[in-house]
């Protein structure tokens, strides 16, 4: 690893699915009921390997995952060890109080085993999307002269204040003797410390810090330097922790960042992603949301090498929890299979040792 990009805490990897479904031959999942009953058997399977963390987009108007808290108390009832989360829930288009009494309730079915529960919340503005104003046709327009990034903001204040029990309501005198301020119910420890800010920028990742949130960086970055991808995202997790010791938080932060990661193992590994050998093992740079963007490339090829490649990628090294993303459409054995040999073959290069 870079001498000067030591991981402050141990090192955890987990999958990321974006828990697409088409019903074509070609996709195990078929349908909206095959993508979720695979995503609570993959984290089954996950957790039994000694994986850290089962993570998954959220997207609205698309055959992909969109109701994150139903599935989030189904894998928590299901597992005892794994970490179960989002990446990202676009706060968009949520009731921020609504979505406190859920992710209260969902964690607090994941902690089942004892202690607290096991949720991982990433929110943020959200992404580019199939709908025009997806989240105004849910009922969420912003104000006039403000934009929907700060609606997400304020929405997102008011999910956090409320999971940390703040009286977000009047109480009703004829029914409980006062007009006292009512937080929501049920409350579960330590979820507030849980949650965190999908940034895409260095500037967001220093809001992030100011605003005590934990960092979720993917693969890619709205904006680009001409620097390499891992150097640019390095640089983003240097400010936001620089930010965060400027805020004096009293924790330690979190900080994930997202990869795409093939060992090439198997004959089927080769079938499949052989032919991206080259072609997506670079950065790419491109027009995103109205701006210049650089997108990560994957790391697919021989298990020796990819492992080589991502012990040396700066980002990796600086962050404490790699996700990585899974091709959810082959199925829970392929993805199974999949995460055993990114287990074996990477996870020591990278200092990591399973959870169990």
């Amino acid at each position: 690893m870079p001498q000067d990009a030591v991981p402050v805490v141990k090192q955890r990897i987990g999958f990321l699915s974006f828990g697409h479904w088409h019903p074509s031959p070609q996709s195990s999942t078929r349908s909206g009921r095959d993508a979720l009953v695979q995503s609570i058997e993959l984290a089954v399977a996950a957790e039994e390997l000694g994986i850290d963390g089962a993570f998954f987009r959220v997207h609205h108007f698309a055959r992909q995952l969109a109701s994150p808290f139903p599935l989030l108390a189904a894998i928590g009832a299901r597992t005892s060890r794994i970490e179960i989360g989002t990446g990202v829930i676009d706060m968009r288009y949520e009731n921020p109080l609504y979505m406190a009494e859920d992710a209260a309730a969902a964690d607090l079915i994941s902690a089942h085993a004892g202690g607290e529960g096991r949720l991982q919340l990433g929110v943020s503005r959200g992404s580019p999307e199939p709908a025009q104003n997806g989240s105004h046709a849910f009922g969420f327009v912003p104000p006039e002269g403000e934009t929907d990034a700060d609606l997400a903001r304020q929405k997102t204040e008011l999910f956090r204040a409320a999971i940390t029990g703040a009286g977000v309501v009047a109480g009703n005198p004829q029914m409980t003797g006062s007009t006292a301020p009512l937080p929501i119910q049920p409350q579960s420890p330590g979820l507030a410390d849980r949650i965190w800010w999908g940034s895409g920028t260095r500037a967001t990742a220093e809001w992030t810090a100011e605003q005590g949130m934990n960092l979720m960086s993917s693969t890619l970055l709205t904006e680009d330097t001409g620097v390499p991808f891992d150097e640019l995202q390095y640089e983003q997790i240097q400010l936001y922790r620089d930010a965060w010791e400027a805020a004096g938080w009293e924790r330690t932060p979190r900080v994930s960042v997202s990869r795409s990661v093939i060992p090439l193992v198997t004959d089927e590994d080769r079938e499949y992603f052989g032919p991206r050998v080259g072609s997506d093992t670079k950065d790419q740079v491109g027009f995103l949301d109205g701006g210049l963007a650089r997108f990560g490339k994957s790391y697919i090829g021989e298990p020796d090498r990819i492992a080589e490649e991502l012990a040396n990628d700066k980002a990796v090294a600086a962050a404490d929890t790699l996700l990585v993303t899974v091709p959810n459409q082959l199925g829970v054995d392929y993805n199974a299979r999949l995460l055993a040999s990114i287990a074996e073959h990477v996870g020591p290069a990278i200092g990591w040792t399973p959870n169990r």
